[in-house]
């Protein structure tokens, strides 16, 4: 059988923050939903598809060992390979430190967070076709239900804060993860923006070159506040129910 000749495809799960909005205890990747670590979840849909072949989990740097042990006990698709290194200070490091783990020869990166254990694997493919396609850059997104409204933010955390604009929402797009990037690109990106900045892709935009937007899923959300668990687990007991997941 002849080797597959679409560029291949590795994701990176920087998954080393501590998730202090969740309360106290584990980081946040390793809480579980359904008795299974968030993070296991977020590399099972990154793994659903098939065109990925790797995926490096960053981990914090106290629980590596604690992480690798998770990977080797939970079931995991075999064509699959998994890699796990310490995370940095910051997100951005992290991200940095999990690209300059990839061996040759991958040539399209995802980025997804470990805090978002639910993406379809439709929306991972989607974006792994976006990039194949030529786009530099691409971003799972949904556009917004509520009105937007930009504030001069307050000095005093719950204070009244004075509208400046209300935004036009037709044109806001939510991003969400796994996003994906032409290698090259994003490694240039990390080694060209020194800020720290929020998601991979804006330090994309900081080059001059295009992200694209393609559809995301409302699964996709990501988990941060206990409200978030309760809604995680009402999606994994759906799923249970209805496609014996």
């Amino acid at each position: 059988m002849s080797e597959d000749p679409r560029p291949r495809t590795a994701a990176v799960i920087p998954a080393a923050g501590r998730g202090v909005r969740l309360g106290p205890g584990a980081p946040k990747a390793l809480r579980t939903l359904s008795g299974t670590p968030m993070l296991i979840h977020a590399v099972r849909a990154m793994a659903a598809s098939r065109a990925v072949s790797l995926v490096v989990v960053v981990a914090p740097p106290d629980d590596t060992a604690e992480v690798k042990s998770l990977l080797d006990t939970h079931a995991l698709p075999e064509r699959t390979d998994f890699l796990v290194v310490p995370g940095g200070g910051s997100r951005q490091e992290s991200v940095k430190l999990g690209l300059d783990a990839l061996p040759p020869g991958i040539d399209i990166v995802l980025v997804h967070d470990a805090a978002r254990p639910l993406v379809p694997v439709d929306t991972v493919d989607t974006v792994i076709e976006a990039v194949r396609d030529g786009a530099p850059a691409v971003v799972p997104a949904l556009p917004l239900a509520d009105t937007v409204k930009q504030v001069q933010p307050a000095d005093t955390p719950g204070a009244p804060e004075p509208v400046v604009a209300t935004l036009e929402r037709s044109r806001l797009r939510a991003v969400q993860t796994p996003q994906g990037f032409d290698r090259d690109t994003l490694v240039r990106a990390h080694e060209t923006v020194t800020e720290n900045v929020t998601d991979d892709a804006s330090m994309v935009e900081q080059l001059g070159l295009r992200v694209v937007v393609v559809p995301g899923h409302e699964e996709a959300f990501k988990v941060t506040r206990p409200l978030d668990l309760v809604l995680a687990e009402a999606v994994l007991a759906r799923r249970r129910l209805n496609d014996g997941f």
